[in-house]
């Protein structure tokens, strides 16, 4: 009635903030956009509908692939060029199964890379009931290839898997996360709570007392030496300075490769496969290794037994204790831990003897004499070895080497090389095709997944469309991912793609012969891909020299859309 006071349930619902009710579509979108979330790669599919029904509202654009790994792998790029988190939007069942392959990939190279899907509806049952894309398992799917796999159970709790992805992003081991959302819940309208985001954190730097340790050992090193790996890459400048300062040469591994340029004096490149630069680094007597695992995938075999002292620089604690184990353990960020490893070497004394006998200090010996001297004796070691793992290597590589310097003469010097799991990659680029910090060379390591190559140019180009991308892989693997062909023409990016033909999958026919195998199932026909670039709607051509690559690649350059070079390979009798 006029004049009546409400009663007090009415007042107190007036008095409430408001509920900030979404559906569980658009508080996904809108936790990803406040995460600085600007591209995702996907393709739309009858379960995730209300996801890309709020892409464009939240200012998030979106790349279509042909298939899911393509979008996988293709994010994992974008994440590893713009140094951002990857996104990929996958629909529910054989869609995830899809992406699988470049979760695991991600997985291994320490990629940020968020995965989201649709999943089976909160109460839906264990057994079959035939519903569109049923999978059981669901978020168990993901869980053994990628860091975590969270099943969210309401809308509110949507946000805060968001923000706890991105939180171990910029805290841990960058590696794949999933996050499932029950389809019911994405179109399900309930209270979506506040925007969460990951909170700013400072990047923690390693224990003084560890580094004063370390500062010590590596000063007082007359055979020292360093290996990065790619956790180094955020600390390119202090990787060199350190180099410089204690005259120790620099191996990497792949994704590692041009952290420290690869021409400088000091760089060995990515050699660890090499036996010379194994027995190198097995006879150094104090080893800095940043950032990497020193894996089996990196150095082809198992790792040699150090003589020296191994300090280990990685933000993952549990590295501290993988095979060898750290001597000293330097757990932090590569950035401020070498930081703070440089400010400590001068509070450690002189360095080691140098190579004239006298000590830096010494009556009669100037510092900068000896140092310059020291700094002479290392770059003729590394000249040395180089020599000899060019040598151990001539007769397999000799092929490739001109096409390599060919592609290198054409080629930017903020070029993004990417790579796939061929022989013109592993055995040609990786070791013989130098790379400076102002480029990138993105190789699958470890995981060794197939296909890699076309999709993750896709992902390079789109996260920095003015800069020069470039594809390398062989006919086998690039069948893997082939159909992208038509993502790249969609999009109109320059975007040469080199492919080495060697009639199949030339390392499994290698292996099967020196078995003494008869080769089985690894000679494929040939195929006019060229033809079939142009079938897609962009280019193609064939280049029968180093001279006619050269040429092809500068044109691809400034051509709009990909354009395919085939470089034939002599196929084996």
């Amino acid at each position: 009635m006029p004049g009546e006071t409400p009663s007090e349930p009415l007042a107190a619902t007036r008095a409430r903030p408001p509920r900030n009710d979404l559906t569980g579509g658009e508080a996904l979108v809108r936790a990803l956009a406040a995460h600085g979330v600007t591209l995702a790669f996907g393709i739309p599919g009858t379960h995730n509908l209300e996801i890309y029904r709020h892409l464009a509202a939240h200012g998030i654009d979106h790349v279509n692939p042909r298939h899911e790994q393509g979008a996988g792998y293709a994010a994992d790029a974008w994440a590893r060029v713009s140094g951002r988190p990857g996104v990929a939007i996958t629909t529910t069942g054989p869609a995830l199964l899809n992406i699988a392959a470049a979760v695991g990939q991600a997985y291994s190279d320490s990629i940020p890379l968020l995965v989201v899907s649709p999943g089976m509806p909160l109460r839906h049952p264990r057994q079959s009931t035939g519903l569109l894309h049923e999978t059981h398992g669901r978020a168990e799917v993901l869980r053994d290839v990628a860091a975590v796999s969270h099943r969210v159970s309401s809308v509110e709790e949507i946000g805060v898997a968001v923000a706890r992805a991105f939180t171990l992003f910029r805290t841990r081991r960058p590696r794949p996360v999933h996050i499932e959302i029950p389809l019911d819940l994405l179109t399900a309208v309930e209270p979506a709570g506040p925007v969460r985001t990951a909170p700013p954190l400072s990047p923690a730097a390693a224990d003084p007392e560890a580094l004063a340790a370390a500062a010590g050992t590596l000063r007082a090193a007359v055979r020292p030496g360093i290996v990065l790996g790619g956790g180094a890459r955020g600390a390119a400048a202090e990787c060199l300075r350190l180099a410089e300062e204690l005259g120790a040469p620099v191996v990497t591994s792949a994704n590692g490769k041009g952290i420290v340029a690869e021409t400088h004096p000091l760089s060995l490149g990515v050699s660890l496969h090499s036996p010379a630069v194994r027995r190198w680094l097995a006879e150094c007597d104090a080893v800095l290794a940043v950032g990497t695992e020193l894996a089996e995938s990196d150095l082809w075999e198992p790792l040699p037994t150090l003589g020296g002292t191994l300090v280990r620089a990685d933000i993952d604690p549990a590295q501290m204790y993988a095979v060898p184990p750290a001597g000293i353990p330097l757990v932090g960020d590569a950035r401020h831990t070498l930081r703070a490893l440089l400010a400590a070497l001068p509070e450690t004394g002189p360095a080691h003897p140098g190579t004239d006998g006298t000590h830096p200090g010494a009556e009669g010996a100037h510092p900068g004499t000896v140092a310059a001297s020291r700094a002479a004796a290392a770059h003729r070691a590394v000249a040395a070895l180089r020599d000899e793992r060019n040598a151990e290597s001539r007769g397999r590589d000799a092929h490739l080497l001109p096409y390599l310097a060919a592609i290198g003469s054409v080629l930017p010097a903020n070029t993004v090389l990417t790579s796939d799991s061929a022989q013109c990659c592993y055995y040609g680029a990786l070791p013989h095709l130098p790379i400076t910090p102002g480029g990138r060379y993105l190789h699958p390591t470890g995981f060794g997944t197939l296909g890699y190559a076309l999709p993750a140019a896709i992902g390079a180009k789109a996260a920095d469309p003015t800069r020069p991308v470039v594809a390398l892989s062989g006919d086998g693997g690039l069948q893997f991912s082939v159909q992208e062909l038509a993502t790249a023409v969609q999009l109109g990016f320059p975007l040469p793609v080199v492919v080495f033909d060697n009639g199949g999958y030339g390392e499994i026919r290698d292996e099967m012969v020196s078995r003494g195998d008869r080769p089985t199932a690894v000679d494929l026909p040939r195929v006019d891909l060229p033809a079939l670039a142009r079938a897609y709607g962009g280019h193609g051509t064939r280049a029968d020299s180093p001279e006619a690559l050269a040429e092809a690649l500068r044109r691809a350059l400034d051509t709009p859309g990909p354009t395919l070079i085939t470089v034939p390979q002599e196929l084996p009798r």
